[in-house]
């Protein structure tokens, strides 16, 4: 079918007045068409116009401090600064933080005697609470604050406004068709009513021409992705200021109480109130730890559970819980979660008159995935020498769960299981030094102040024993028993993150709303209906949408087909389209490309 052209002159009720051109506005981006169609192409999205600093006449203090806040608050710059934010943040997952592990940060000192100073000079050992990542932050919610603020309400008046009359010549949009009909003017704009309505547009009638618009959803969707971020940043703001994290290695058959001493390490936010921490307490009942025993999985973790006990408040109810790795125990806001795993050998040691100065499981650090472990054992209290002086005594220990035997290697584990365990003790007397007030690591000897225990031979004296075995100390010193009784510990960390639900929820809503806004086109639809001389009504169908889409032209190409069949082509029979036929082939209603468009 050819195409009709509009008709011209005077416009008609409803249509838009402004002129077929316009001149362009300093600083608009947005595509020539909309000059041309005045009302009929605005407002399709509540972007705020880029303005070009080159294109400003001369402005006083009061302008410029409009225009810096226009540009902070535009979308291209929060989403400079949003780069920024996540460039600033690779340095807290690369440099130890003083936060999350402070041994760390002064053996990095140590060891980078040059970085170590510039790093802590420019706090990359504490990015997240720095001068330079805060401001970035800070600006990061100021921009998208004053840029959702106004769009929201820009929407919100868009919503509650009808689509915008039909421009005067529709030829002039980028999805067009025409064709005659012998169905009156008023039937026409009824049956496209009734047509755009069931196709879920806003609809309203205006003039000659009736005007629909569809695709609220996308602009919807791009203000809940701008909202969820700054939901993501208030949570990230709120967790790093009221969390708090500990943890405590418990050994079988111990127990714990959620307060501030219990803890063997603690880290808090810096508005936290150690007041807030819940009031719950556990016993580690048992651990159990089975390992793959063959094929390329060989020691990998099968089972990794640690059954407890525990009470909610001073007085609760005894309940029973399993722990597992993904599978925290949640009391009052607070996740107690599983993260480590040892054994603690059973050592009792004697002194010179055969008396048990010390019988206690000791746990022991594991340096590989095999469970090799390494501790010390410091008797500090109640020992006497041979002599019947006062003494401390030290012992360096290495155990292996499973031992490969004399001869074959060297003494590192080869399973994490208990198949043939062995504890390799050395032994020194003295003073420990855990009265000069300078704290020490628990599994670590300082021998600085002790002396060693000789063998026959005037060597340090060092012995491999299995379960049962015992090793004595020289000149009648006494003795140190390995039991035959193992048992294992295991660490937990007690934490409270209270943006953490918040922080999913606006994840998700920026997920849901991006999708939306990448995914749903803005667009509208105007139907005119006119007589033309001949007495025949001539019937224009155009679209226009926020950016240039195939789906368009497609979409414009289904409603002219169904209209069609309502109100047919003059000189055809009135028929429905059938399902297999494409509705623009069975309407005749070819889309006509606009005026200087490539065909």
């Amino acid at each position: 079918m050819s195409k009709s052209s509009a008709p011209t002159g005077t416009s008609a009720p409803g249509e838009s007045e402004a002129p077929d051109t316009a001149p362009p506005r300093p600083g608009d981006t947005r595509p020539e068409i909309e000059p041309e169609l005045g009302a009929a192409g605005a407002q399709l999205s509540t972007a705020p116009r880029e303005e070009s600093l080159a294109q400003l006449p001369a402005l006083g203090v009061i302008g410029w401090v409009r225009w810096f806040w226009r540009q902070l608050t535009s979308m291209r710059v929060a989403l400079l600064l949003l780069l920024l934010l996540s460039l600033a943040a690779i340095p807290g997952s690369l440099i130890p933080q003083t936060g999350a592990d402070e041994l760390k940060v002064e053996e990095f000192k140590r060891t980078h005697t040059t970085l170590g100073p510039l790093y802590e000079k420019v706090q990359l050992f504490d990015v997240y609470s720095s001068v330079w990542f805060s401001a970035i932050y800070i600006l990061l919610f100021v921009s998208l604050v004053g840029c959702i603020v106004p769009r929201s309400w820009q929407f919100i008046g868009q919503l509650r406004s009808r689509p915008p009359g039909a421009p005067k010549r529709l030829t002039r949009l980028p999805a067009y068709t025409t064709w005659r009909t012998a169905a009156g003017e008023e039937e026409v704009r009824a049956e496209a009513r009734a047509l755009l309505g069931r196709r879920r547009f806003r609809v309203h009638g205006s003039g000659d021409a009736v005007a629909a618009e569809k695709g609220y959803l996308r602009e919807a969707g791009n203000l809940v992705f701008h909202l969820s971020l700054i939901v993501l940043l208030i949570a990230f703001a709120c967790g790093q200021l009221f969390k708090s994290e500990g943890g405590k290695l418990i050994i079988e058959g111990d127990g714990f109480a959620n307060t501030l001493p219990q803890y063997d390490d603690f880290k808090s936010g810096s508005l936290y109130d150690p007041e807030d921490l819940a009031p719950f307490s556990f016993d580690l009942d048992n651990f159990v730890g089975t390992y793959e025993r063959s094929g390329p999985n060989t020691g990998t973790p099968r089972t990794y559970r640690a059954d407890i006990t525990y009470r909610e408040g001073a007085d609760g109810p005894p309940k029973k819980k399993s722990i597992e790795v993904n599978k925290p125990l949640d009391v009052d806001g607070s996740k107690v979660y599983l993260v480590g795993h040892g054994y603690a050998p059973v050592i009792t040691v004697r002194d010179g008159r055969g008396e048990k100065v010390y019988s206690q499981a000791v746990p022991l650090l594991p340096i590989d995935s095999n469970q090799t472990s390494t501790g010390a054992v410091k008797v500090l209290d109640g020992y006497k020498d041979g002599k019947g002086m006062k003494e401390q005594l030290g012992f360096n220990a290495f155990f292996v769960p499973t031992f490969a035997g004399a001869g074959k290697g060297q003494m590192f584990s080869q399973f994490p299981a208990l198949d043939f365990p062995v504890l390799a003790l050395s032994a020194y007397h003295g003073s420990l030094g855990v009265d000069s007030g300078i704290p020490q690591n628990v599994y670590q000897l300082d021998t600085r102040k002790m002396a060693k225990f000789k063998d026959a031979k005037g060597e340090l004296l060092k012995k491999r024993l299995v379960p049962g075995e015992t090793l004595k100390l020289p000149n009648g010193a006494g003795s140190v028993t390995f039991e035959k009784e193992i048992k294992e510990w295991a660490t937990f960390q007690v934490s409270q993150q209270p943006g953490n639900g918040w922080a999913l929820g606006g994840a998700v809503a920026a997920i849901a709303g991006l999708s939306g806004s990448l995914f749903i086109q803005r667009r509208r639809v105007w139907v005119r209906a006119r007589t033309g001389e001949d007495g025949v009504t001539v019937v224009e169908m155009a679209g226009l949408g926020r950016s240039e889409s195939a789906r368009l032209g497609e979409e414009l190409g289904q409603l002219s087909g169904a209209l069609h069949t309502r109100v047919p082509s003059v000189g055809e029979p009135e028929h429905e389209t059938s399902a297999a036929t494409p509705p623009t082939a069975a309407a005749g209603a070819d889309l006509v490309p606009a005026e200087g468009a490539e065909k």
